[in-house]
């Protein structure tokens, strides 16, 4: 038998955790059982029923929070002339093309987005397989391909994050901090579960979100009444 640290003990003595729970009693547990000092975050994990072999069920998208996520993300753009001039002034933290490439290539990875304009991607190419386990990857439908780099920056910088499934068909992602009040991370929840799914792919039949999870870094995993399990076509 696997023995439980003291913090989970203690949780379970407080809380039935073997039940499921609103979101608005689920944020409530967390925060009561969260001992450490430190702002702990706040992270969604989604069980969806897609089957992530067939290329049109994959789910990748972008959804701004409305709380953000009590991060400033670092984000790293891949651009040239006018178009890196606008992401610096949009607050980009590093900017470049080949020598940011090669920088990458030897392990640095101190960012947290990437965004490109579309010439880049000849650049991006060789950075695969080390952006894209890490989720990292620019691509259009996340709008981090593009143009208007300013635009993608200070949306970012703004809260705005990308949500993807992974190949067992989990979205793991993350909606505030700890220290946020609770109806601020009701309306970031909210807003991640909306953006989901509207990213329901139309090929699906059956269920789509198969279970809800919250959970913070150093916390307890509370399940989530998931009142779309029944939703099914």
């Amino acid at each position: 038998m696997v023995k439980l640290s003291k913090r989970l003990q203690n949780a379970e003595k407080k809380h039935d955790l073997t039940r499921t729970y609103s979101i608005q009693d689920a944020i409530a547990i967390l925060k009561d059982v969260a001992p450490l000092k430190f702002d702990q975050t706040m992270e969604l994990s989604l069980s969806l029923g897609i089957d992530t072999k067939k290329a049109d069920q994959q789910v990748r998208g972008t959804v701004n929070l409305p709380h953000g996520t009590g991060k400033t993300a670092r984000v790293v753009v891949f651009a040239s002339g006018d178009k890196a001039a606008d992401a610096t002034r949009a607050g980009a933290d590093f900017v470049g093309s080949d020598d940011l490439a090669e920088k990458i290539m030897e392990g640095w990875v101190d960012f947290d987005a990437v965004v490109a304009t579309p010439d880049m991607m000849r650049v991006l190419g060789k950075l695969g397989k080390v952006l894209g386990p890490r989720g990292l990857m620019p691509s259009p439908k996340a709008g981090t391909v593009t143009q208007d780099v300013g635009r993608a920056v200070k949306e970012i910088k703004a809260g705005k994050i990308e949500v993807k499934a992974d190949k067992f068909g989990n979205v793991n992602t993350v909606f505030g901090k700890l220290s946020f009040g609770e109806k601020e991370l009701q309306e970031n929840y909210e807003a991640l579960l909306a953006s989901i799914l509207k990213l329901r792919p139309s090929s699906h039949k059956g269920t789509y979100v198969k279970g809800i999870h919250v959970s913070s870094t150093m916390g307890v995993g509370v399940s989530i009444e998931n009142q779309y399990a029944s939703i099914a076509t």
